[in-house]
């Protein structure tokens, strides 16, 4: 069964706690979600309550999507930019899909409705997002659609003498 996507959900105690959970599980299957494993839902809770921020702002949106329980099986976080000479694209941050669903075309299905969300934001003509080099993740968004369109060599530090690249990959939505 499908996931069922919304955008801009009421932020809710159940919905808190889902995408804590979701963040959690997805970094200790070994996602590159801004955490090495192991990782507890409270040393993830400061990021959440800086997206969250940024939601009350209005600088930041959420994709969420539910499996057929109800659960927060998948997010998106959509970052608008301040800089007037770039308010014409958008970065897509935390996107996860939950390792219990991997496999199923839900990670498509997600970038999917990023863009078809994007495409509604009025001015938005590109979204912009970052991944960690050395797990075929700039394979998978090439399949989406996504471009890669600069790569900073051993940006990210996973561990003391494991570093990875930081690729940047643009998907244009005309």
């Amino acid at each position: 069964m499908p996931l069922t996507f919304t955008l801009d959900p009421a932020v809710t105690p159940a919905l808190r706690d889902g995408i804590l959970d979701l963040w959690a599980d997805v970094s200790n299957a070994g996602g590159a979600v801004g955490f090495v494993a192991p990782v507890e839902p409270e040393t993830i809770r400061p990021e959440l309550v800086k997206h969250f921020a940024g939601m009350a702002e209005g600088r930041t949106r959420l994709l969420v999507g539910h499996d057929e329980d109800g659960r927060v099986a998948a997010t998106a976080f959509f970052s608008f930019n301040t800089h007037r000479l770039m308010t014409h694209w958008v970065w897509l941050y935390t996107v996860m899909v939950h390792p219990r669903h991997q496999g199923r075309g839900f990670g498509r299905d997600l970038l999917a409705a990023a863009a078809d969300a994007a495409r509604a934001f009025e001015g938005i003509e590109a979204i912009r997002l970052t991944c960690r080099g050395g797990l075929g993740l700039e394979r998978f968004y090439d399949s989406c659609g996504y471009k890669e369109v600069g790569r900073i060599p051993d940006a990210i530090r996973v561990a003391p003498g494991d570093d990875r690249d930081d690729v940047i990959m643009l998907l244009p939505l005309a």
